[in-house]
Protein backbone atom coordinates (compact mmCIF):
# COMPACT_ATOMS: atom_id res chain seq x y z
CA UNK A 1 0.00 0.00 0.00
CA UNK A 2 1.41 3.37 -0.84
CA UNK A 3 1.86 6.39 1.65
CA UNK A 4 -1.38 8.32 0.29
CA UNK A 5 -3.49 4.58 0.92
CA UNK A 6 -2.15 4.26 4.50
CA UNK A 7 -3.21 8.28 4.91
CA UNK A 8 -6.54 7.32 3.52
CA UNK A 9 -7.06 4.15 5.73
CA UNK A 10 -5.84 6.39 8.86
CA UNK A 11 -8.42 9.42 8.13
CA UNK A 12 -11.29 6.51 7.92
CA UNK A 13 -10.15 5.14 11.52
CA UNK A 14 -10.02 8.66 12.65
CA UNK A 15 -13.20 9.18 11.14
CA UNK A 16 -14.63 5.69 13.18
CA UNK A 17 -13.21 7.81 16.18
CA UNK A 18 -15.83 10.19 16.33
CA UNK A 19 -18.31 7.10 16.84
CA UNK A 20 -16.68 6.01 19.81
CA UNK A 21 -19.05 5.03 22.89
CA UNK A 22 -16.53 5.24 26.19
CA UNK A 23 -18.37 7.35 28.72
CA UNK A 24 -16.29 5.69 31.29
CA UNK A 25 -12.92 6.24 30.43
CA UNK A 26 -13.05 9.56 27.96
CA UNK A 27 -10.84 7.46 25.77
CA UNK A 28 -11.82 7.46 21.75
CA UNK A 29 -10.83 4.64 19.35
CA UNK A 30 -11.50 4.11 15.75
CA UNK A 31 -9.98 1.57 13.73
CA UNK A 32 -9.72 0.73 9.79
CA UNK A 33 -9.10 -2.63 8.77
CA UNK A 34 -7.84 -3.54 5.69
CA UNK A 35 -9.07 -7.00 3.68
CA UNK A 36 -6.30 -7.90 1.22
CA UNK A 37 -8.88 -7.83 -1.53
CA UNK A 38 -9.56 -4.26 -0.69
CA UNK A 39 -12.60 -3.79 1.52
CA UNK A 40 -12.04 -1.37 4.61
CA UNK A 41 -14.62 -2.63 7.52
CA UNK A 42 -14.60 0.03 10.40
CA UNK A 43 -14.97 -0.33 14.16
CA UNK A 44 -14.98 2.31 17.26
CA UNK A 45 -14.82 1.19 20.88
CA UNK A 46 -18.17 0.67 22.72
CA UNK A 47 -17.42 0.60 26.39
CA UNK A 48 -19.91 -0.88 29.18
CA UNK A 49 -20.43 -0.12 33.05
CA UNK A 50 -19.23 -3.69 34.01
CA UNK A 51 -16.13 -2.99 31.72
CA UNK A 52 -15.58 -6.61 30.32
CA UNK A 53 -18.34 -6.58 27.85
CA UNK A 54 -16.57 -4.06 26.36
CA UNK A 55 -15.32 -4.10 23.08
CA UNK A 56 -11.93 -2.75 21.31
CA UNK A 57 -12.21 -1.02 18.07
CA UNK A 58 -9.81 -3.54 16.72
CA UNK A 59 -11.48 -6.33 17.41
CA UNK A 60 -14.80 -4.42 16.46
CA UNK A 61 -13.60 -4.18 13.11
CA UNK A 62 -12.08 -7.53 12.85
CA UNK A 63 -15.61 -9.34 13.72
CA UNK A 64 -17.62 -7.28 11.57
CA UNK A 65 -14.52 -8.22 8.54
CA UNK A 66 -15.77 -11.68 9.51
CA UNK A 67 -18.84 -11.85 9.70
CA UNK A 68 -18.79 -10.62 6.36
CA UNK A 69 -16.80 -12.92 5.07
CA UNK A 70 -13.57 -11.57 4.84
CA UNK A 71 -10.49 -14.16 6.43
CA UNK A 72 -7.52 -12.57 4.62
CA UNK A 73 -6.08 -8.95 6.15
CA UNK A 74 -3.37 -6.74 5.27
CA UNK A 75 -3.48 -3.70 7.26
CA UNK A 76 -5.27 -2.10 10.28
CA UNK A 77 -5.24 1.88 10.86
CA UNK A 78 -5.71 2.82 14.48
CA UNK A 79 -7.05 6.26 15.56
CA UNK A 80 -7.12 6.72 19.64
CA UNK A 81 -7.10 9.65 22.17
CA UNK A 82 -8.45 11.12 24.95
CA UNK A 83 -12.30 13.36 24.21
CA UNK A 84 -11.32 16.47 23.06
CA UNK A 85 -7.74 16.08 22.24
CA UNK A 86 -7.10 15.67 17.76
CA UNK A 87 -6.02 11.58 18.12
CA UNK A 88 -2.83 12.39 17.14
CA UNK A 89 -0.53 10.68 19.69
CA UNK A 90 0.43 6.62 19.02
CA UNK A 91 -2.44 4.71 19.97
CA UNK A 92 -1.54 0.80 19.61
CA UNK A 93 -3.81 -2.42 19.96
CA UNK A 94 -4.12 -4.12 23.50
CA UNK A 95 -2.60 -7.26 23.84
CA UNK A 96 -5.98 -9.44 23.32
CA UNK A 97 -6.42 -7.07 20.05
CA UNK A 98 -3.02 -8.53 18.69
CA UNK A 99 -4.16 -11.40 20.00
CA UNK A 100 -7.18 -11.93 18.15
CA UNK A 101 -5.58 -10.52 15.02
CA UNK A 102 -3.13 -13.01 14.99
CA UNK A 103 -5.68 -15.60 14.22
CA UNK A 104 -6.56 -14.26 10.19
CA UNK A 105 -3.52 -11.81 9.59
CA UNK A 106 0.08 -13.36 8.60
CA UNK A 107 2.25 -11.59 11.62
CA UNK A 108 5.67 -11.00 9.16
CA UNK A 109 3.42 -8.93 7.01
CA UNK A 110 0.38 -7.73 8.17
CA UNK A 111 0.73 -4.00 9.11
CA UNK A 112 -0.38 -1.80 12.32
CA UNK A 113 -0.57 2.30 11.54
CA UNK A 114 -1.01 4.50 13.71
CA UNK A 115 -0.44 8.24 14.38
CA UNK A 116 3.17 9.20 15.23
CA UNK A 117 2.84 12.35 18.01
CA UNK A 118 3.90 14.58 15.10
CA UNK A 119 1.02 14.99 12.19
CA UNK A 120 2.74 11.81 10.33
CA UNK A 121 1.83 7.97 10.65
CA UNK A 122 4.44 5.18 11.32
CA UNK A 123 3.60 1.15 10.58
CA UNK A 124 4.56 -1.51 12.38
CA UNK A 125 4.25 -5.27 12.02
CA UNK A 126 2.43 -7.94 13.66
CA UNK A 127 4.94 -9.67 14.87
CA UNK A 128 7.14 -7.18 16.33
CA UNK A 129 4.56 -5.61 18.31
CA UNK A 130 3.07 -9.51 19.29
CA UNK A 131 6.75 -11.94 19.16
CA UNK A 132 5.24 -14.84 20.89
CA UNK A 133 1.50 -14.72 19.80
CA UNK A 134 -0.51 -18.51 21.02
CA UNK A 135 -1.05 -20.35 17.64
CA UNK A 136 -2.49 -24.22 18.08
Amino acid sequence: MQKSGDEALFAEAAAMRGRAYAPYSGFLVGAALLAKGGRVFLGCNVENAAFSPSNCAERTALFAAVAAGERQFSAIAIAGGKAGEPGSAPCLPCGVCLQALLEFCDPQSFRVLTANGEGGLQAFLLGELLPHGFRL
